[in-house]
């Protein structure tokens, strides 16, 4: 029974994708805290997200995960170096190498911890071509997690994220139904019995025409692509002015979840 429960990560921890009616982000791993709250008695859950978007593994490292075991949770989901990867020249041996020091840390110091694999990205325009790197550090993260006893998240194996529904415009953070069925998966993770599967399949689509394909193409590299590429080119990153969530109410998620539903 999971009383505590402290989330470490980038922007896909955060919950970029998800947005509440605020505008501020939900996400997989606030959506997992409900899950974990609701098996427990009314008001004896601590919740607390750390994740902010766009850091690289040296920084959540440096900047999240003493914070982390200070609270000392049960549990700790630690989900890191996606970003490293993705940057040209990075090595995943060594970026791996430096994920386990800081597994090691955390392991030495609370319950549990829950490490994450990185998507498939065969699907992801932007990401494709990255997908033997990403197999490889995820090849590393698994040997990490059985080495030091940590269950694991595997999104590489979670199919139904392979569907254009579960991203979000963007193309490279998760929709609101994609970062449900994450936390589906990391509560399967964990052994526990979850209210769906997240491999349910999706309703059929119409098939789309090349016209639309195209269009569709052109509005995301002006509106994202683009972008996205200037803020690499400035050394600039999401993050840079965003500030962590911070503990949370599971019952005040709850609410938000369902005032987008």
């Amino acid at each position: 029974m999971i009383g505590s429960y402290v989330a470490v990560g980038d922007s896909f921890t955060e919950g970029v994708g998800d947005p509440g009616p605020d505008g501020a982000f939900v996400g997989w791993a606030d959506r997992f805290a409900v899950l974990l709250a609701d098996r427990r008695p009314e008001g004896d859950f601590a919740y607390t997200n750390l994740a902010v978007r766009g850091k690289l593994l040296d920084q959540i490292v440096a900047d999240q995960l003493p914070k982390a075991v200070e609270l000392a949770p049960d549990l700790i989901s630690f989900c890191a170096g996606g970003n490293d990867i993705i940057r040209p020249g990075t090595d995943p041996d060594e970026v791996a190498e430096r994920f386990e020091r800081a597994v090691v840390q955390l392991t030495e110091a609370v319950g549990t911890v829950l490490v994450t694999t990185g998507f498939d990205t065969r699907g992801v325009p932007l990401l494709k071509h990255l997908r033997g790197k990403i197999a490889t550090y995820n090849g590393h993260v698994r040997a990490i997690a059985d080495r030091y006893g940590c269950p694991v998240l595997d999104l590489w194996s979670l199919k139904s994220v392979q569907d254009r529904r579960a991203w979000d415009d963007d193309r490279l953070h998760l929709s609101p139904e994609g970062h449900t069925r994450v936390a589906l998966r990391a509560g399967q993770a964990l052994g526990l019995q979850v209210p769906a599967d997240p491999e349910q399949p999706w309703p059929a689509l119409p098939p789309r025409g090349t016209l639309e394909i195209r269009r569709d193409d052109v509005h995301w590299a002006r509106e994202y692509l683009v972008p996205w590429i200037g803020r690499r080119l400035r050394g600039e990153s999401s993050g840079d002015h965003v500030t962590a969530k911070g503990t949370l109410s599971p019952d005040d998620i709850k609410m938000r979840i369902a005032s987008v539903a």
